[in-house]
């Protein structure tokens, strides 16, 4: 009887600790890249989509990467995607460029997952976010 009760205790507390595990985080960078900008971009070099691709951004100029047709508005801003500036750009893109074509974007309010948004951009590994489909 008593290790029937500690076999079925086992087995309870068991299933409370897999039932705790969530997956991956929100703020884990692929997470935070698919679950906020995947529909529309690529960190696939080249591959743009409804938005350019995000291959390396950080460091390049605004509106600048060959084979996509950005908004006058984007074309013409003077400013290089620096994490200060993606951040800024990730929280509220009309307060940086008013009349860009990144609509209904409505802008990401949560710090952390801007923060790892920029991480996963930094890292310009290539990898397409579609890759970790399943982690979204």
């Amino acid at each position: 009887m008593r290790k029937t009760l500690l076999t079925a205790a086992f087995v309870m507390s068991g299933g409370a600790v897999m039932a705790q595990d969530t997956g991956p985080s929100k703020t884990d960078p692929q997470v935070a890249f698919n679950n906020n900008c995947r529909q529309c971009h690529s960190t696939d070099e080249g591959d743009h989509r409804l938005g350019p691709s995000l291959y390396e951004i950080v460091g390049k100029e605004a509106g600048v990467q060959e084979g996509y047709q950005y908004s006058s508005a984007l074309e013409s801003a003077d400013h290089t995607w620096d994490e200060d500036m993606l951040d800024q750009w990730i929280e509220n893109p009309d307060q940086v460029v008013s009349g860009h074509k990144m609509k209904p974007y409505p802008g990401q309010d949560d710090p952390e997952i801007r923060a790892a948004i920029i991480e996963h951009l930094g890292g310009g590994s290539g990898e397409d976010a579609e890759s970790s489909e399943e982690q979204s």
